[in-house]
């Protein structure tokens, strides 16, 4: 059987878009990117509550191979990022691979054929030789657990799917959450309603905003001379590298990082609302920077110092027809609750069931065995299958480099597939365990196991105590074992009695230059 397609790449925002440059770098044709959505550009088409931006520098968060071709500023705003995510779309001739609207809620293995089916919400199932999931992390929205919330009945509404006819103006308005979006969106909306109230589980750590303009002479010289904003983009990374990463994975080494950033951020605080300390009580996180993400901020903790805006944290006893009654008896009327209260994570790799050989969901063996993968890339037992964004996958640094070196091992893979005309690879379980021992090795090291991040409330750690979220190394490591591990971990077989599709002999020396910065494939 020929499937419709040599590989399906599930998901069309950066993740989805990187990996499709990736194979018409390597000379693959014949793939198709599904999305749910209506447009491309995952979070960044689906987010857009008032000020919404990029909380890491654009230098950093963009393709190494594809400056943004005009930074109106260092942190750019939300819609900024969707365009980015259509340049590169029609930069790198995606446009026909595209398939929008195509909702995918399960995916099988068909072991004698060795190739995927994936179902469709409204649709014909499409079948693939290969899968690459690109969903990314935060796609579904979380509601908060919290008893009452159908009976209100003023306006609700998630930051991650914003009304935007949504008026706030002069009304009396209840944020739930803290996290990196209410850190964006009170200070954005505080001016304009009337009366705002934030409630607080967990404080957030949080750092000043190095945000500024881009001079216009500056955006003329990135243009005309890319290669000074590649050199501006290493200096950033260099920053996350060390600032972020090395603290977080090499807390147990280097524990004077983590003190360094957190005293940043009280500093910051100080200078927000330091003529209230019990308000700076508040605000100050109990627990160790790192354990959940911090965020980039300037004018957040200044909010609670307005008249109009009041910091809650006493816990919320119910939602009622009317508003929020919280522990101590205290009921707030509310016209509106914004729920910034992020989205499903470790629960919801992958979005939907999939089914490998012998009818084994990968979800299940998640749950019952530990989230587990081969180089945070492919797991044993799930043939073709890899991932963009799965567990022991991220670093905490780029995200854009993360896509950068889980896109070339997968096409590493995939090529060697190819160069010795077979039809399946799937990692040897011995390698695979190999892997994930030495991950588990590497995370007593890490700030996240550290006994204050359990009191953290992060989805960085899953119920087992293991963090999964992020990888416990440097994106330069990851970069350099997804083009150096040996291609002989995975087992090549060819389906009985079945020819190899779409064989290219020079396929895989093409597949090695990925990521290394060379022009736009050709449209075609």
């Amino acid at each position: 059987m020929t499937p419709d397609h040599e590989v399906l790449v599930i998901g069309a925002g950066f993740s989805g878009i990187g990996t499709a440059i990736g194979l018409r770098r390597a000379g693959i044709e014949d793939f198709a990117v599904l999305d749910e959505q209506d447009g491309i550009g995952g979070s960044w088409h689906a987010n857009r509550y008032p000020g919404i931006a990029v909380d890491i520098t654009a230098f950093s968060y963009s393709f190494a191979f594809e400056p943004i071709p005009s930074l109106s500023r260092a942190f750019p705003p939300g819609a900024e990022l969707k365009a980015y995510a259509e340049h590169c779309v029609r930069a790198y001739g995606l446009e026909r691979h595209m398939r929008l609207n195509a909702r995918v809620v399960r995916a099988e293995y068909d072991e004698s054929e060795h190739l995927w089916t994936v179902f469709l919400a409204d649709g014909a199932p499409v079948t693939g030789r290969f899968v690459i999931c690109a969903t990314g992390w935060l796609t579904k929205p979380k509601a908060p657990d919290i008893e009452g919330l159908d009976s209100f009945k003023g306006e609700i509404v998630h930051t991650a799917r914003w009304d935007p006819s949504t008026d706030l103006a002069g009304r009396s308005v209840g944020v739930i959450g803290t996290g990196a979006s209410a850190v964006q969106i009170v200070p954005e909306i505080a001016p304009d309603v009337e009366r705002l109230h934030v409630y607080q589980r967990t404080p957030i750590w949080v750092f000043p905003k190095p945000d500024f303009a881009m001079p216009e002479a500056a955006r003329r010289l990135f243009r005309a001379a890319p290669w000074t904003q590649r050199l501006v983009r290493l200096l950033t990374d260099t920053v996350t590298e060390l600032g972020f990463v090395i603290a977080m994975i090499y807390h147990r080494q280097f524990p004077f990082l983590v003190k360094a950033g957190e005293a940043l951020s009280r500093r910051h605080l100080r200078r927000e609302v330091g003529a209230d300390p019990e308000l700076m009580r508040k605000l100050t996180p109990t627990y160790k920077l790192g354990c959940k993400r911090p965020s980039f901020g300037t004018g957040y903790w200044r909010s609670f110092t307005r008249e109009n805006v009041e910091l809650v944290t006493e816990p919320i006893e119910r939602i009622t027809a009317t508003g929020i009654r919280t522990a101590d008896g205290e009921e707030q009327r509310l016209d509106v609750l914004v729920l910034a209260t992020g989205f499903h994570v470790l629960d919801n790799l992958p979005p939907f069931p999939v089914h490998g050989p012998g009818d084994r969901e990968l979800r299940e063996f998640w749950r019952t065995e530990r989230f587990q993968t081969y180089e945070g890339s492919s797991v044993k037992g799930f043939p073709n299958l890899w991932f963009i964004v799965g567990p022991y996958s991220f670093t905490g640094g780029s995200w854009f480099g993360m896509i950068d070196y889980q896109v070339t091992h997968a096409l590493r893979v995939i090529g060697e597939t190819r160069r010795r005309r077979a039809t399946q690879a799937c990692v040897r379980p011995e390698k695979h365990d190999a892997s994930f021992r030495r991950t588990l090795r590497r995370q007593p090291n890490t700030v996240f196991l550290d006994a204050s991040c359990r009191s953290a409330n992060t989805y960085y750690l899953d119920e087992r105590g293991d963090a999964p979220a992020v990888r416990p190394a440097t994106r330069y490591e990851a970069a350099w074992r997804a083009a150096h591990f040996d291609l002989d971990d995975y087992r090549y077989d060819r389906a009985p009695d079945r020819a190899p599709d779409h064989i290219s002999d020079h396929t895989h020396d093409h597949i090695s230059d990925h990521g290394s910065g060379g022009r736009r494939a050709e449209t075609r």
